[in-house]
């Protein structure tokens, strides 16, 4: 990043460099291995899930007009069905690879190795394996960058709280790099992340579908049979009779009371909860917190004049930024 800034006179559009950096990341935890900016093999991972974020992503009018399912006027089902095989192809391969190295590998397991050991009831089938593989490189590559580049906005919105948070960095590694194991101690840190999840949910809309098989009556809402209801995490951590000025950043309301973000508290459950809480919450949650603690630390992020912040929401398959944040770096 500091090279880049250094050739575009201090500017830089850092949902580029999370995207790419967060697709890096997530190959090396699940494949074993990293795909270099250029490759065919990148090109091709990034065009998939930059696709598949389309297709989810996008209002389809046949799933409010049944009639227009047989002739797909946007073309949707016709791309998934391109999509769904080359997905299957890629991820098939890299499993083959897996198994004839099975016996050779040197060095830690990745999380194919970890899915091909399982055994007896325990032991999935490929379409499964390739199931769950696909689930964590789409969601994690997504979840990680869009929040980090949500963080980085409010600090560059909040100078004192960017300023309050490299303070507290530097009093724990000083000028050494930051490590996972430092994270513990920054309290702060886990408090603007809490903060930043409160204010901007990454998926506003929690995958714990139901689907009303009869008409309800739901606290004084007629729910007809055939509807499918979602949890809208954002309502919830917006709602002042849960949270007090909800529509402020305000990273110390997390230093006061202890809310655990990871499923136990459903006034802020971004990640889920139960049997179907996210498979990668913990990957995410460690990585934000890693990334944003070493950006903060080396980097100063301030406003430029010719890109103001837009903290505007548009909502896809997640909450994402309506213009990607520009931001001078120092």
């Amino acid at each position: 990043m500091s090279t880049f800034a250094a050739n575009n006179h201090g500017l830089v559009r850092v949902r580029d460099f999370l995207q790419r950096a967060s697709l890096n990341n997530i190959m090396q935890t699940v494949f074993g291995r990293s795909f270099e900016d250029g490759s065919e093999d990148a090109a091709r991972l990034s065009e998939m899930v930059r696709e598949g974020f389309e297709l989810l992503g996008a209002f389809n009018w046949a799933d409010h007009l049944p009639a227009l399912k047989a002739v797909d006027p946007q073309n949707i089902l016709q791309r998934c069905d391109v999509l769904v095989p080359q997905v299957t192809r890629f991820v098939q391969k890299i499993i083959d690879e897996h198994r004839q190295l099975v016996d050779k590998k040197v060095g830690e397991a990745d999380f194919v190795d970890v899915l091909l050991s399982l055994d007896g009831e325990e032991k999935l089938e490929d379409a499964d394996m390739i199931a769950v593989l696909w689930e964590m490189i789409f969601r994690g590559t997504d979840t990680v960058a869009l929040l980090t580049e949500w963080i980085l906005a409010e600090l560059v919105l909040h100078p004192e709280i960017q300023s309050k948070l490299r303070h507290e960095i530097t009093s724990v590694v000083g000028k050494s790099k930051v490590a996972e194991s430092d994270l513990q101690k920054m309290v702060y840190l886990q408090a603007v992340v809490k903060e930043t999840l409160r204010m901007h949910p990454p998926g506003p809309l929690l995958s714990w579908a139901r689907l009303a098989i009869h008409d309800v009556s739901l606290s004084g809402h007629h729910v007809p049979a055939g509807t499918t209801a979602m949890v809208n995490m954002w309502s919830i951590t917006h709602d002042p009779s849960i949270w007090s000025e909800p529509e402020k950043f305000n990273p110390e309301r997390f230093l006061e009371q202890d809310v655990d973000v990871k499923g136990t508290d459903l006034r802020l459950a971004p990640f889920g909860a139960g049997r179907r809480v996210c498979p990668g919450r913990a990957l995410g949650l460690a990585t934000v917190l890693l990334w944003t603690a070493r950006l903060v630390h080396k980097f100063e992020f301030q406003v430029d004049p010719a890109h103001p912040v837009d903290l505007t929401e548009v909502l896809k398959l997640s909450s994402e930024m309506v213009k990607p944040l520009v931001v001078t770096v120092l």
